[in-house]
């Protein structure tokens, strides 16, 4: 079963992309800050790391720069209502981001999108 973090400070909106994922066979970790989440990923193999872009200790853009420079195997992406540009998003891939996706979503198209990354 292949385990994704996901990293988001607003409780409903963590809860609620937790069920959508966990229905479709994942194991979900949730963590509510930067720190809880550097601590969790220093514990344990994720196959993703799903991050919002603002948190309240730190930006979601720090949290990969720390965890993509180490050695760890996870992939990544973001999950976040402020959009980006294309120029931004090539930008993003090229740094190792596996997707950057838009609040809202529709949970057909944020398993779709999860199914790819993990591929």
């Amino acid at each position: 079963m292949k385990m994704i973090l996901y990293v988001e400070d607003h409780k409903d909106t963590a809860e609620a992309v937790k069920q959508m994922l966990e229905g479709e066979n994942y194991q979900v970790e949730i963590s509510f800050c930067g720190a809880d989440a550097l601590e969790r990923a220093r514990r344990k193999q994720f196959d993703l790391v799903l991050l919002d872009v603002m948190l309240p200790d730190m930006s979601g853009w720090d949290i990969f720069k720390t965890l993509s420079g180490k050695k760890y195997h996870s992939k990544y992406a973001f999950l976040s209502v402020i959009p980006v540009s294309t120029e931004r998003m090539k930008e993003f891939r090229k740094a190792g981001v596996s997707d950057y996706i838009t609040k809202p979503f529709t949970k057909k198209d944020l398993v779709e999108r999860v199914k790819k990354i993990l591929r």
